[in-house]
């Protein structure tokens, strides 16, 4: 069985009880506000000019043990090292609040599915610093030129095959021939990736079942399980997670959740001549 199936079982049962925002004037790349670091490439906001504030979350939180940061350089090489050290983060990226953790280490990979109570036969995706970086992991080759830095940075999970020449740890996702990959429109994450050298397994913070959080308040009961939680704010995506499109196929693609960004993928997919594959329920 391959990713694709899993994300499959796992997706279309469930589609999102909430809408994305619409469109909003001088945001990122697929159109919506993001009040973390963002890329200064495609005109977000540096985080060193940024004013953190737990007040992001309308809420009043306890700096619990000393977990809580904002999600600024200043507290980027902290993250680093303690994923090269084995443990695990919860950060802000483009859409959700996620829990990340070094994809090469099984013993944090093991954490994430113990602090969210998920199934081990249950992927999780990775996340990259670069777009230059996914071919490292998976097979990019038979992709139009263009495509990936046209999707990327940005709130979107593309799935490939993972390869014979991956550097990946064959007991991520075992059995599994493809691997989700995400590259977030957020410098705090992309920053992390960068520095540890390595992919970061990375899926949402929450238990397996409850809704997304777009807050650090809404997994507030799990900060305990983390070596740090970083602060970016309340994060307006609608709890709708990444646009999630299968790539493996030559020519092809298939939406295997419509996420926040579906029609923007989907007129980028197209403009590179790729047509959509119907996906078998």
């Amino acid at each position: 069985m391959n990713f694709t199936t899993k994300f499959a079982e796992r997706l279309l049962p469930l589609q999102p009880r909430y809408q994305p925002l619409l469109t909003l004037r001088g945001v990122p790349k697929f159109g919506y506000l993001h009040w973390g670091p963002q890329n200064s490439r495609l005109g977000g906001v540096s985080s060193k000019n940024m004013a953190w504030s737990l007040k992001k979350c309308d809420l009043s939180i306890e700096n619990k043990v000393g977990v809580v940061h904002p999600s600024t350089d200043d507290y980027a090489e902290e993250a680093i090292e303690a994923i090269r050290v084995g443990k695990v983060v919860a950060v802000p990226t483009d859409t959700l609040y996620g829990f990340a953790c070094d994809a090469c280490s099984m013993e944090a990979v093991n954490k994430i599915y113990e602090i969210k109570g998920r199934k081990h036969t249950s992927p999780l995706a990775i996340c990259v610093g670069d777009v230059s970086d996914i071919k490292r992991f998976a097979v990019t080759d038979h992709l139009p030129h263009g495509l990936l830095d046209s999707l990327l940075p940005g709130p979107v999970t593309i799935v490939l095959r993972r390869g014979e020449s991956s550097v990946l740890d064959k007991s991520l996702n075992p059995g599994l021939d493809n691997i989700g990959v995400r590259v977030p429109n957020d410098n705090f994450i992309r920053a992390i990736s960068r520095g540890s050298k390595s992919a970061l397994a990375l899926t949402s913070a929450n238990l397996s079942g409850q809704p997304s959080s777009v807050c650090i308040k809404d997994f507030e009961t799990l900060w305990e399980h983390c070596a740090y939680v970083y602060d970016g704010g309340v994060l307006p995506s609608g709890r709708a997670g990444s646009t999630v499109v299968d790539l493996t196929r030559l020519g092809k693609y298939k939406i295997l959740r419509p996420g926040s960004a579906r029609e923007e993928t989907v007129a980028i997919l197209e403009r590179h001549s790729l047509l959509e594959e119907t996906l078998a329920i």
